[in-house]
């Protein structure tokens, strides 16, 4: 009778082990305007995005990073970072990271486009727990409608961490690269669901 009930505790903390080992590394929330029309999207910028980690160029390889993805997977015309630049410096926003609504709407008036990207990397870098160590990236967007500077779409995701896996083996997580780029394509993969 013991070893029935010694077998089944094992086999239950084996199963316990497993989920947490396959657990998913990752959060996730949206918000689509339910006025807004994505299909008429046919032109995007993407300002700079504002670093909240202490990583030191953060913002600029998670934006390149976003808008490689985005043009690779999404039927759109990325306008490039120089002509954006141009544009920041014609309208000089307050905070070119996060434009008021009228500031967009400047801007998308002087880029000609459908709409604005910002976005936030909320952290980027390496992450400790106990011994073990893995690479963690949690960005942040959100899409301003063009002509009127409103919120129609935000999204964040974060990709990495350091799992019960990592902890049992003492394995290092993916690689920044890697981690970035999940973090990326899982925003532009619901950018247009």
């Amino acid at each position: 009778m013991s070893w029935n009930l010694a077998g089944r505790t094992c086999l239950i903390s084996i199963m316990l082990l497993a989920a947490g080992c396959a657990g998913h590394r990752g959060t996730q929330a949206t918000f689509h305007d339910p006025n807004m029309d994505f299909g008429l999207i046919r032109s995007v910028a993407v300002l700079p995005f504002e670093n909240l980690s202490g990583a030191q160029h953060a913002a600029e390889t998670s934006r390149d990073v976003f808008m490689t993805l985005l043009q690779a997977k999404v039927d759109l015309y990325v306008i490039p970072p120089g002509e954006i630049l141009r544009a920041i410096s014609r309208v000089q926003p307050e905070n070119a990271q996060e434009p008021t609504e009228e500031e967009a709407v400047k801007l998308a008036q002087n880029l000609e486009a459908d709409v604005v990207i910002t976005g936030t990397v909320l952290e980027f870098g390496q992450v400790r727990s106990g011994s073990a160590a893995s690479n963690v990236c949690s960005l942040s967007i959100k899409m301003l409608e063009g002509q009127t500077g409103k919120v129609v779409w935000s999204a964040s995701s974060t990709r990495g961490g350091v799992s019960a896996g990592d902890r049992l083996v003492g394995s290092g997580g993916q690689p920044m690269s890697i981690v970035v780029t999940k973090a990326a394509e899982d925003l532009v993969d619901r950018l247009f669901q």
